[in-house]
């Protein structure tokens, strides 16, 4: 039975090779993403259970969303398959400076965006877990995803999991007024909150002289056992750097910055999530953060939204910055 179970939508990724425009492709490559799917994949492979809770289409795309999943070891169990709607589709192309890299989303009447409400039993499908974890952009995807939402989050709540939430603000699913007047409400049940200084402006409308001043103010409103930032900095669109710092009880915890060579930055927020529940949940804040910034970098430095790192690439990343070739 999982250890972490996560809900949310998962796409199909489409991307032109060879740093191409959508314009100049005659070929894409096919690959699956989505936040809460990139989640626990990732946890999976660092070794703990996980379970993915969605709604996917009765149709081929469907199942290869349901096969990706399960080829990474987590649990498929509590998919809903839908007879209506669609699989949401989205478009990459991959830039190089000085061109950034750019998301084009396919993702309208997905079958998950048009969930009623009331569509999963949540008690049962987190009886055994020990946290839940979503993401804003599942309840942007409409009021059926968003009253989902707060019933896990209640079930969780009632049966004592700690409750994770990655705000992952999308301006291109709602307007920063809707996102603060649906998502406010949930902070009540959340534990740990993953954010970036930005995401946090835009929804909650909280700025500071910098981001620990942004962290205690978090915590001052909603009252959260812990906030973590992630910090990029772009020195160019393949090369950037990447750390995160965490607050809980009155301190701040923070770790080394990275230095990476992008190869794929799309899910690396997704990465540090996964690293961080699992480092939080076998031994603390202090060990999130590590386990979310090691992860992370090198999700970063792999094609895809999955992290493809074992759990041994994470504690050598972590031991030492070699980039000597492993023989």
């Amino acid at each position: 039975m999982p250890d972490v179970v996560t809900f949310g939508e998962a796409m199909i990724r489409l991307s032109p090779p060879s740093f191409r425009r959508i314009e100049q492709a005659t070929t894409l490559e096919m690959a699956v993403g989505g936040a809460e799917l990139n989640v626990a994949v990732g946890v999976s492979r660092l070794g703990m259970t996980s379970s993915w809770v969605s709604c996917l289409p009765r149709n081929p795309l469907g199942r290869m969303v349901r096969n990706k999943a399960r080829e990474h070891g987590v649990g498929i169990d509590s998919i809903r398959w839908a007879d209506d709607g669609r699989m949401g589709l989205y478009f990459v192309e991959y830039g190089s400076s000085p061109r950034a890299s750019a998301v084009l989303y396919d993702r309208a009447g997905s079958c998950m965006s048009l969930l009623g409400g009331e569509e999963f039993d949540w008690d049962e499908i987190l009886r055994t877990a020990r946290l839940f974890h979503t993401t804003g952009i599942t309840p942007a995807l409409g009021t059926g995803c968003s009253a989902e939402v707060r019933r896990a989050m209640e079930a969780a709540h009632r049966r004592g999991l700690t409750i994770t939430y990655d705000l992952n603000y999308r301006a291109r699913l709602w307007t920063e007024e809707q996102a603060r007047i649906v998502q406010e409400p949930l902070m009540e049940y959340v534990d740990v909150l993953i954010t970036t200084e930005e995401d946090t402006r835009r929804v909650f409308g909280i700025e500071g002289s910098d981001y620990r001043d942004v962290a205690k103010r978090l915590a001052d409103r909603y009252g959260f056992r812990a906030i973590t930032i992630t910090l990029r900095t772009d020195s160019s669109v393949l090369r950037n750097g990447w750390t995160a710092i965490a607050y809980s009880d009155g301190a701040f915890f923070d770790d080394r910055t990275y230095d990476i060579e992008l190869v794929d930055r799309l899910g690396g927020g997704d990465a540090y999530a996964a690293g961080f529940i699992f480092g939080f949940l076998t031994n603390g804040v202090v060990s999130g953060v590590r386990h979310g910034n090691a992860l992370s970098s090198l999700k970063q430095s792999s094609w895809s939204d999955f992290s493809w790192a074992t759990a041994e690439e994470v504690e050598g990343v972590m031991k030492t910055a070699s980039t000597r070739i492993a023989r």
